[in-house]
């Protein structure tokens, strides 16, 4: 066998590796787009998603919350202001004021930190209660508020991964 006749024989043998590669690749793709029920929300990378009753009713990230009026409060325990966007501002560009009732529970969870934190739409919508999203030294968001529940650092539920709301 000469030399050129091994180098076509690795060449094709690249190139079907290559072809096997790309094609299950193809079917992977497929078969995960299929897979989504029709209508679901589709989170991008880094999105907060929010589940409504269990499903998936939409996510975002704190960029998309630019639009938003800004609330702001000073912190008693260390003076520092903390700005960001209200819960109920956020809650409602997913859901409609009607679907919440006064006693609904909303989650706000961070796995990475083992802490969550429960309020209800009663609590969240007192704009006096500043249930509000700030943003964090690393860009994420931290649930914050002046209810006694969420009023000290230590009770506030930083790196927010999941909202979850759940109606009676």
């Amino acid at each position: 066998m000469t030399q050129k006749t091994r180098i076509l024989i690795a060449v094709g043998i690249l190139i079907l590796l290559a072809v096997v590669v790309l094609g299950f690749e193809v079917f992977r793709r497929q078969g995960s787009i299929t897979s989504e029920s029709p209508g679901a929300p589709t989170l991008t990378p880094g999105s907060i998603p929010l589940y409504v009753n269990g499903n998936l009713g939409g996510g975002f990230t704190p960029a998309d919350l630019e639009s938003l009026p800004k609330a702001n409060f000073v912190e008693p325990g260390e003076g520092k202001a903390q700005q960001g966007w209200l819960l109920r501002d956020v809650l409602l560009l997913y859901l409609k004021a009607d679907q919440l009732k006064p006693d609904t529970a909303i989650i706000i969870s961070s796995s990475s930190r083992d802490k969550s934190a429960q309020v209800t739409w009663a609590e969240a919508d007192n704009p006096a209660n500043q249930v509000m999203f700030d943003l964090s030294n690393r860009g994420t968001l931290k649930l914050v508020s002046v209810l006694e529940k969420l009023d000290t650092r230590d009770e506030w539920v930083q790196d927010v991964e999941k909202i979850e709301v759940n109606t009676p």
